[in-house]
């Protein structure tokens, strides 16, 4: 680049490609200055370069977090904490388009409760797929607690492809949790309601007709959904069932719920009792539901489950009968049940309690097997008593929540809401290691793929609920603050504070950057909501327009820099179907669409078919246009949708025109001499270095050149007209040869930055 002409420059300048000149500074700044300007400590810079990711480099890590009260996904990177991606799961998001377009509108149907639509959901349990205990990076499950429900999202795209409404539960707080094989997936009921749907009870029989449950979510890994009608769930007691775990190892089978509130306490303050807060913390224990799940779905298989709302449901007496289910007291008001990587124990804390208590699955089983239960629960459940399940309780802190675990034997790591902290201990020995302060009240905290088999360590993420005094104020609302602690060390670092404005994030799950394998395009003419075949998508020269009737159908095609047809018509009161396929090959050239005014919206990947629908209800003139910032002619890639009158006729029958001479025409073919020129030289040197060593230059190749090639037969018809001495159209078709020529340069140019700054070696 550096022997480019001015000709040249002056080329690249006008396709938006230009070079911008060095700008002239004052004499840099010496890292002491920065330090003392800032007023930072070598701490700060410490921690700042375990962050700092430089430009152009990636990642270790990949952190998905639920988005709570907005009903998505936010994605964000690990060390340095950049935000990558929102997912839209069970609320509209317009940028993506899921909610606007016909596609994604089916899957968030899917979610519908009682025939309507709910457009508001509270994620907080992310789960990633795991293969023999290890996340996989396939899958990533999330729940809705305030509208029982469960989403699947497909990592190969990073797109919510199915939403499974709970058929038996009014709440649910404990999904999603994954088997060591992803063949089940866990979602515990939070508040206890009748399990049939639209039956009353009173609260004054809630002992009677009110029951908790537990569901197992069966899942088709093949086809990467939830299979129904092979799901079936667990009928529980009316206590609170909250978040859950599957057992791995030697406890692979077997399932642990804890619960809350397990005193069954109907509040009712404004009839002058006292509230649920007292009633419902006022013992010193509550359960833990430990389940035989494998041997549940066996009993589901031989027929021994009842249909309640058509679903599958094993009740407590068969539960019982079947010795399947079982309870061991636990402290009061716990969050989180979490299963060592090893699978021997399995780690409870109570949010009103300094302890957090280690069951030992071994014990358990111990106690199982000879039938050495304490008492019996209400319902007929045996009970377990907690000296013959407890390996150890270990005196942590106020309150405290939830725990994860290092990639290092035995070490552990609990969240301490009330002292605002995180202890660092030994699970094996029962002792504290270390302590750091965060800020402010934690709630669930994570570390890199600390709910597998194999931990990676490394970092732990904070997920604190009040960020107070730590960011530039911006109202009473505050964001929440994720913190980012360096824990490969003795001692706990404190590294980043990360504002999270979207919703309140409950819980977050991190895996290796490595093992994300998603697609930078799609086949063309997909549906990436079924994965399927889209059964409008075209290719170029097939685009075409029906009308029958009322309906008017339109089958399109989106490329930089054209949205063909570039004119739709319509009647009023007609219904406009529109099919648009994104032909691109080119990585990360995804288009939008959208109709003035008409409130809908497509994002369109590189290989993907969408449809819109709408009924055209007013006449009148509305541009559509490409919604994503494509190519230097991205403003230049628009269309009208004509609304007419019902019988309307015209009284013009040409085109308005532009005006062009053969001089426009000769310069615009010199144009397209001198840009040929700049490619072929680009092409001399990306064809005379190793090129083919660098996977995402010969992608970007293959793009330039599927590019170049849509230039043919052009020149033939720009000389066609150009003997007719038709300028116009002589000189736009030589105009699209170097749109084209364009696009081709803009991914050579890249090609060849990039090999010049990754070190490519001449050819010998």
């Amino acid at each position: 680049m550096k022997n480019m002409n001015k000709r040249t420059v002056s080329l690249l300048l006008a396709a938006g490609l230009g070079l911008s000149a060095a700008a002239v500074s004052a004499a840099p700044e010496s890292l002491q200055d920065v330090l003392k300007r800032r007023n930072l400590s070598q701490q700060d810079l410490l921690a700042a370069a375990k962050t700092y990711v430089p430009t152009g480099k990636r990642d270790e890590f990949v952190a998905f977090s639920s988005g709570g009260q907005s009903g998505q996904v936010i994605v964000y990177a690990i060390p340095s904490m950049r935000i990558l991606k929102y997912i839209g799961v069970f609320t509209p998001e317009p940028w993506q388009g899921y909610g606007f377009d016909e596609n994604s509108k089916a899957v968030l149907d899917q979610g519908k409760i009682d025939g309507k639509s709910i457009t508001w959901g509270d994620t907080h349990h992310p789960a990633i797929s795991e293969t023999n205990g290890e996340y996989d990076g396939q899958f990533l499950f999330i729940n809705d607690k305030a509208n029982p429900r469960l989403a699947v999202i497909d990592l190969r795209d990073f797109e919510t492809k199915q939403i499974v409404v709970n058929p038996i539960f009014k709440s649910e707080h404990g999904g999603a949790f994954v088997s060591p094989n992803t063949d089940y997936i866990i979602e515990a009921a939070q508040y206890a309601a009748p399990l049939e749907n639209k039956k009353f009870f009173p609260l004054e029989e809630f002992n009677e007709k009110y029951r908790g449950g537990v569901t197992y979510w069966k899942f088709d890994r093949k086809e990467g959904r939830i299979v129904t009608k092979e799901s079936f769930s667990l009928e529980l007691p009316p206590y609170s069932q909250d978040l859950s775990d599957f057992g791995k190892g030697p406890s692979d089978g077997w399932s642990f719920t804890n619960s809350f509130c397990s005193e069954r306490y109907v509040g009712g303050i404004e009839k002058g009792r006292p509230p649920y807060e007292a009633g419902c913390s006022a013992k010193d224990t509550d359960y833990l539901h430990v389940i035989n799940w494998k041997k549940a779905a066996e009993i589901v298989k031989a027929g021994k489950a009842k249909k309640i709302n058509g679903h599958d449901v094993i009740m407590m007496e068969t539960a019982v009968k079947e010795g399947i289910l079982f309870l061991v007291p636990e402290p009061k008001s716990p969050h989180g049940v979490d299963v060592t990587p090893d699978g021997k124990f399995m780690v409870v804390a109570g949010k009103l309690d300094t302890h957090v208590s280690v069951y030992s699955f071994e014990k358990i089983q111990a106690a199982i097997k000879a039938g050495k239960f304490e008492s019996k629960d209400p319902y007929g459940i045996p009970v377990i008593g907690m000296k013959d399940a407890l390996h150890v309780q270990v005196p942590l802190g106020l309150g405290p929540l939830h725990t994860q675990y290092d990639s290092k034997a035995c070490v552990a790591y609990t969240s301490l809401y009330v002292d605002s902290q995180v202890a660092k201990w030994n699970f094996c020995e029962g002792k504290v290691l270390d302590k750091i302060s965060v800020h402010y009240n934690i709630g669930h905290l994570m570390t890199m793929e600390g709910d597998s088999t194999k931990p990676a360590g490394k970092y732990l993420v904070a997920l604190n609920k009040l960020a107070i005094d730590r960011f530039v104020p911006v109202g009473p609302l505050h964001p929440q603050n994720h913190q980012l602690i360096d824990i490969s060390n003795d001692k706990m670092q404190l590294l980043y504070d990360m504002p999270l404005p979207l919703g309140e994030p409950h819980y977050v799950v991190a895996i290796d950057a490595k093992k994300l394998k998603p697609g930078v395009r799609y086949k063309v003419g997909t549906d990436s909501r079924t994965d399927k075949p889209h059964p409008g998508a075209v290719r170029a020269g097939e685009e075409k327009t029906e009308k029958k009737g009322n309906k008017v159908t339109v089958w399109g095609t989106l490329i930089r820099s054209h949205i063909t047809p570039e004119t739709i018509e319509a009647e009023v009161g007609d219904e406009v179907t529109i099919h648009l396929t994104n032909l691109e090959r080119a990585q990360d050239e995804t288009h939008g669409f959208t109709v003035s005014t008409y409130n809908l919206h497509a994002s369109v990947e590189p290989g993907k078919t969408v449809t819109v629908k709408f009924k055209a209800d007013k006449e009148g003139v509305y541009p559509y246009y490409c919604t994503e910032f494509c190519s230097a002619l991205h403003l230049e890639m628009q269309g009208y949708l004509l609304v007419k009158p019902k019988g309307w006729k015209p009284t013009k029958t040409t085109l308005a025109k532009g005006t062009y001479t053969e001089a426009d025409y000769k310069a615009t073919v010199k144009k397209v001499a001198d840009t040929q020129a700049i490619i072929d030289s680009v092409v001399a040197y990306i064809t005379s270095v190793n090129y083919k060593d660098f996977p995402d230059v010969v992608a970007m190749v293959e793009d330039a050149f599927d590019q170049l090639g849509k230039t043919k037969g052009l020149k033939e018809k720009h000389e066609a007209f150009a003997a007719k001495k038709d300028w116009e159209n002589a000189n736009l078709w030589a105009e699209q040869i170097w749109q084209y020529q364009v696009k081709t340069a803009d991914l050579g140019l890249r090609a060849k930055t990039y090999l010049e700054q990754n070190g490519a070696k001449k050819i010998k």
